[in-house]
């Protein structure tokens, strides 16, 4: 068999799986998935199949919550000014709506905030405590964003100045910021019982408590910016995406419609592929390309003219975005070929000059998927050059860039994706820092893409019931990834098909049974296919319904040849 991956294969419970089967009258199959995913009781297999808002934890539990809520009443009844902070991205953007609606909903005068990505960066500006006097401000709110931003809050504070931080972001040091008051899960001393929101999510949850509702019809909005923030799709993430994605699917909202509209999305049954690769680039385009301010004005549009008019200027940003990643991914892979020696490197950090900074989030997700090693990239200045990080399953990055602090001017964000300022003089010593961290935490394994697979099986076990029973785990995310199959020793029938985009389709028999299969992106496989005795297959099974009679079909990931 073919080593260019791991096949961590699962262990098989039986002891559970007839409990949960025998409990929930499931299979033993959708029995081991969910023990797989650490979901063991026949209770919280319920809770987890039979997804209810009810569920949905209490806004009042985070401990600041009850003080936020006054400050917002206070604000209403003396008529202050309030203003919304938030993000470039679409986790900020659509929890910076949530707020500014909400409050607008009280009859508070609110305005907001988007820093330019270029020319200001993430997090509360320098000049914000000019911005908020100059505009009479007695109450700011922070959205994604605010927990690392000491400096400029205490100025705020100092001026008299509410500050209530809603954030998810982990706090860079011991101390928080002087807000008065700070909503975030991932403070160590928060009791609130899910750590993993979005910043939509902890947006959504201070509007609950405002207006003491759980308001289920601005779920649309929420599943969109927590999909796109890639935070895992378990626990109440897992509600709002679930009950998200299907108000997606008949939303009221005029400017998500004419954004589905201008990508040719048929609204129907909506999946978080929808939201992450068609949507959420849209949407995110405006930021990296100019400002954030046209997303936002699509959102609140209540005019599908003036809606279809913002779809459109997001459809370019988004294709002029997509030449510009393409032409710094080529540069960076040139600059990888000629500088990083993977036997040293096991952090892969590249810069250059000119280099867009609305992208390199995106070119370094790339790298570090292609390479499978962590990957920083940064635009090269004069003076501060800004970057971004991207790592894998093993490293985490948060911790590693605070453990090169001495380098850095600014950081922030998680385990798995982060940004930075770094001054241009200090990117040689950063690279063999965090390379030096690297080596003592990464082992050779650790850089070896690994497939975890949930159970192996024969092509007889399968059936259409068995695979319709899987949709009862959807959305498929972060933390709850699709099923993963193993089938051993099977055998090519007839001849394999290329498709357009590099698609591969052929029939597979192990002498049980005989099925159809799809690998996209895997056109490189078809002479392999021809000439190999037998195959090993890891693969998601689906229901085809593109004709009338649906049937099974296998989604090929990784084909091994004996």
């Amino acid at each position: 068999m073919s080593s260019h991956k791991i096949l961590n294969l699962a262990t098989a419970d039986t002891k559970r799986q007839d409990q949960l089967s025998r409990k929930l009258g499931i299979s033993g199959v959708l029995s081991q998935i969910l023990i797989n995913r650490n979901i063991t009781t026949p209770c919280q297999a319920e809770e987890f199949l039979n997804v209810s808002t009810k569920n949905l934890l209490d806004p009042l539990s985070f401990p600041d919550m009850p003080k936020a809520l006054s400050l917002v009443r206070k604000a209403a009844q003396d008529k202050q000014r309030v203003m919304v902070f938030g993000d470039y991205d679409v986790d900020g953007i659509t929890g910076l709506a949530l707020i500014e609606e909400t409050l607008a909903g009280m009859g508070i005068e609110v305005s907001h905030y988007l820093p330019h990505r270029i020319r200001e960066g993430y997090g509360l500006t320098k000049n914000i405590l000019h911005t908020a006097k100059q505009n009479n401000i007695k109450l700011l709110i922070t959205v994604d964003c605010g927990i690392s931003n000491h400096a400029q809050i205490e100025e705020l504070r100092r001026n008299n100045i509410e500050v209530i931080i809603t954030d998810h972001h982990e706090p860079s040091i011991s101390a928080l910021p002087a807000a008065s008051c700070v909503i975030n899960p991932k403070v160590p001393s928060c009791k609130y019982g899910y750590r993993d929101l979005a910043g939509v999510g902890v947006a959504y949850k201070f509007c609950c408590a405002i207006k003491n509702s759980m308001l289920l019809d601005e779920l649309d909005m929420v599943s969109l910016g927590t999909i796109a923030d890639s935070v895992p799709l378990t626990g109440e993430n897992r509600i709002i995406a679930r009950v998200g994605l299907e108000k997606l699917a008949r939303t009221r909202r005029v400017g998500l419609v004419a954004l589905m509209e201008e990508a040719g999305i048929k609204r129907n049954k909506f999946n978080p592929t929808y939201v992450s690769f068609i949507l959420a680039p849209r949407l995110n385009a405006s930021g990296r390309m100019d400002t954030a301010e046209t997303s936002l004005k699509l959102l609140m549009s209540n005019s599908p003219e003036e809606a279809a008019e913002f779809a459109k200027v997001l459809g370019g940003h988004n294709r002029q975005r997509q030449k510009i990643e393409g032409r710094i991914m080529g540069e960076a892979q040139d600059l990888i070929s000629r500088e990083v020696n993977f036997k040293e490197h096991r952090i892969i950090v590249v810069a250059k000059e000119d280099w867009h900074q609305g992208v390199l989030g995106i070119v370094a997700a790339k790298l570090a998927d292609k390479f499978y090693r962590p990957a920083i990239v940064i635009s090269l200045q004069e003076d501060l050059c800004k970057g971004s990080a991207r790592s894998i399953k093993n490293f985490h990055l948060f911790q590693a860039l605070g453990e090169c602090r001495e380098f850095l001017d600014a950081f922030g964000g998680h385990a798995h994706a982060a940004g930075l300022v770094i001054a241009k003089d200090n990117i040689e010593g950063f690279r063999q820092n965090i390379n030096r961290l690297a080596h003592q935490r990464l082992s050779l394994k650790d850089l070896l893409p690994s497939l975890d697979i949930d159970l192996e099986v024969s092509l007889g076990d399968l059936n259409a019931k068995i695979i319709s029973e899987l949709e009862a785990l959807e959305p498929f995310g972060v933390g709850n990834p699709e099923p993963l199959f193993y089938t051993r020793n099977l055998k090519l029938k007839g001849q394999p098909q290329s498709l357009s985009r590099d698609t591969l389709k052929f029939w597979a028999t192990d002498g049980e049974a005989t099925f159809q299969i799809i690998g996209f992106g895997m056109g490189s496989f078809r002479d392999s296919l021809m000439n190999a005795a037998c195959f090993d297959l890891v693969y998601t099974p689906k229901m085809d319904d593109w004709l009338q009679e649906p049937t099974v079909l296998l989604e090929a990931k990784d084909i091994f040849f004996r």
